[in-house]
């Protein structure tokens, strides 16, 4: 698989989070479900100061590492986080540096894949924080930006 190596900026973000593993029969329902929440229920529109129109999927504050618990969320990118709305929750991805994947295809099955295959590299990381960076909203024919945290 393809990757740079990049040099992020902090970025502020606003959503919806649980806690899942990768073990647990419940992880895509519990994942899908932020999702379905964050569109569905129009958490996206009432997230106020967007940086852009992109929606992050992010894992954070992992257990281990990908075979113990982590935080999903699903988020925007904000320029500030004041008055956000119910039920969602601010975060800070920390600057640093990031394998950056770039992924294209229908969206759960072109991440998905990604992950499956991504899963038997051997990167250092840092298990600090991964997310996906949705750059259009064609599920069908999506453009998936994926950053993973190094060491």
């Amino acid at each position: 698989m393809n990757y740079e190596i990049v040099q992020l900026e902090e970025k502020i973000v606003v959503g919806l989070t649980a806690r899942t593993k990768n073990s647990d029969t419940e992880m895509p329902m519990i994942i899908g479900g932020l999702w379905n929440r964050f569109y569905q229920d129009g958490v996206y529109f009432k997230i106020a100061d967007k940086v852009n129109e992109k929606a992050l999927g992010i894992y954070s504050d992992y257990e281990l590492d990908e075979h113990g618990e982590y935080s999903v969320t699903v988020a925007c990118e904000v320029r500030q986080a004041s008055n956000i709305p119910d039920a969602t929750i601010t975060r800070i991805i920390p600057a640093g540096k990031y394998a950056k994947f770039i992924v294209h295809g229908h969206v759960q099955k072109a991440v998905s894949d990604f992950w499956n295959e991504f899963w038997q590299m051997d990167l250092n990381r840092s298990y600090q924080y991964d997310f996906e960076e949705y750059q259009n909203s064609d599920m069908e024919n999506a453009e998936i930006h994926i950053y993973i945290s190094l060491k």
